[in-house]
């Protein structure tokens, strides 16, 4: 079962228990304390669910009605007071961050009172206005560029990463600003990406354009580290840019490359992925970068370990600001650290979270955080290799750096801001324990430079 069925067998169930419930309780509230769907509980759902609980979307269910909403009223409140939704894991004691969507104790409680109370539907006149979205997309795209035709993928079986070309041939430089992208089938594309590749680039230089070629999760052609364009996570959504009159650059003549994880679900399907573009009123003040951040692809988790430590390490070679994370692992991930070491020695953690499998999000830093030349950016990670962790797919391996969910990865994408003359290619340099040789376990905390 994929990680998408998983968490809709969840869902169901915890739903099926609760609309059972829900028969049991006493008939609907009147009077103006009562508890209605209309005042009270659709505006949390427009502000915190209905981005995910709405046709064509990740979540099992749409909420964007009463009569979709109804059935599941038990169900929203185990989940909201268990704080299993919305989805959110960032630690509020390690950094602020931009559309936070955790619910706030008022809210719980009016859940949770509706449930209690019925689920009374209340007047119509007291419904907010719908939220306004545009067609399957949570942008408005000014460019959509879809594969150019879609990709088999099989029953079974593992299926490598694959890259496609895409011909685009930009006619101008352009600046970026928003993008999204959104698979043509989300039940096997576990995730993707669309690199840039710009004109004179060795990477995918003999491809021929909609072919799928085996490739790997870096997509790394010698020194040529294709820069990610948009990305697409269960739970993700669309990625923006412009923080700081900040967007991203795609030189003029490049093309498109989406680099994607299929995962096969016991039945045949087709995948034929897009991309929306927003592009930027005017030329940015600063350039966003998106990095693989630092990586331990040198990792090696020990059977049976349920703690183990994997640190990572990599270093920045010009002034930059701070500005987005997002920590990637496999099944056995539990949590994730990311430190900086600044030139002064000082130390800060700027973020650190919980891991889920099932939504691998990104985090908007609040505030954009200065990381001059020769800071240090360290991830620290903890896995599960035990029998206790149920999506374990082999506690008795000792586990190394690969694509497949059954294999591991320790890294965090982070987005950037630099001056746009600064060439993005030079940005870090891996440091520290990423550089050590593979060892029977680690690298952990204890490789690090004091």
């Amino acid at each position: 079962m994929t990680h998408l069925g998983r968490l809709g067998v969840l869902v169901l169930m915890a739903a099926t228990a609760g609309s059972t419930q829900a028969s049991a309780q006493p008939g609907p509230q009147t009077g103006a304390g009562a508890v209605t769907f209309n005042r009270d509980v659709l505006p949390i759902l427009q502000k915190n669910c209905q981005v995910c609980h709405r046709p064509g979307e990740i979540a099992p269910m749409s909420l964007l009605t009463y009569e979709d909403a109804r059935p599941w009223a038990r169900a929203m409140k185990t989940a909201a007071v268990t704080r299993r939704m919305p989805p959110w894991f960032a630690d509020p004691a390690y950094g602020r961050f931009a559309h936070d969507r955790r619910l706030t104790d008022a809210e719980i409680a009016t859940l949770g009172a509706w449930a209690d109370g019925g689920a009374v539907q209340g007047d119509p006149k007291d419904k907010p206005a719908p939220v306004a979205f545009n067609d399957g997309w949570n942008i408005k795209p000014d460019l959509i560029i879809e594969m150019p035709r879609g990709f088999a993928v099989p029953a079974t079986g593992t299926v490598a990463y694959k890259n496609i070309l895409v011909k685009v041939n930009f006619p101008e430089d352009v600046w970026i600003s928003a993008a999204e992208m959104r698979p043509g089938d989300r039940r096997v594309l576990h995730h993707g990406r669309v690199l840039v590749r710009p004109p004179g680039a060795e990477f995918m230089r003999e491809a021929v354009p909609g072919e799928a070629y085996d490739t790997t999760s870096l997509a790394v052609v010698g020194k040529e580290s294709p820069e990610t364009l948009a990305k697409f996570n269960p739970g993700l959504g669309p990625q923006d840019f412009d923080q700081l009159e900040s967007a991203k650059f795609v030189p003029k003549g490049s093309d498109l490359v989406f680099n994607l994880h299929y995962t096969a679900i016991g039945t045949a399907a087709t995948d034929r992925s897009r991309v929306g573009l927003v592009f930027a009123k005017k030329p940015p003040s600063l350039r966003y970068v998106m990095n693989n951040g630092p990586a331990a692809i040198n990792l090696a988790i020990p059977p049976k370990d349920g703690n183990a430590e994997i640190v990572s390490e990599m270093t920045t070679n010009v002034e930059m600001k701070l500005v987005y994370v997002q920590p990637h692992m496999h099944l056995r991930g539990k949590d994730y650290e990311l430190r900086v070491v600044y030139p002064t020695g000082q130390t800060e953690t700027v973020f650190k979270a919980k891991w889920d499998f099932n939504w691998q999000m990104g985090y908007d830093l609040q505030e954009p955080k200065t990381l001059p030349k020769g800071t240090r950016i360290i991830g620290v990670a903890h896995f599960d290799n035990s029998a206790v962790n149920k999506f374990n797919p082999d506690p008795n391996a000792t586990v190394y750096w690969g694509d497949q969910n059954w294999e591991e990865m320790q890294n965090c994408f982070i987005g950037v801001l630099v001056d746009p003359k600064i060439d993005p290619a030079g940005l870090f340099s891996p440091s520290g324990p990423s550089l050590l040789a593979r060892g029977a376990s680690g690298p952990t905390l204890s490789a690090l430079k004091q």
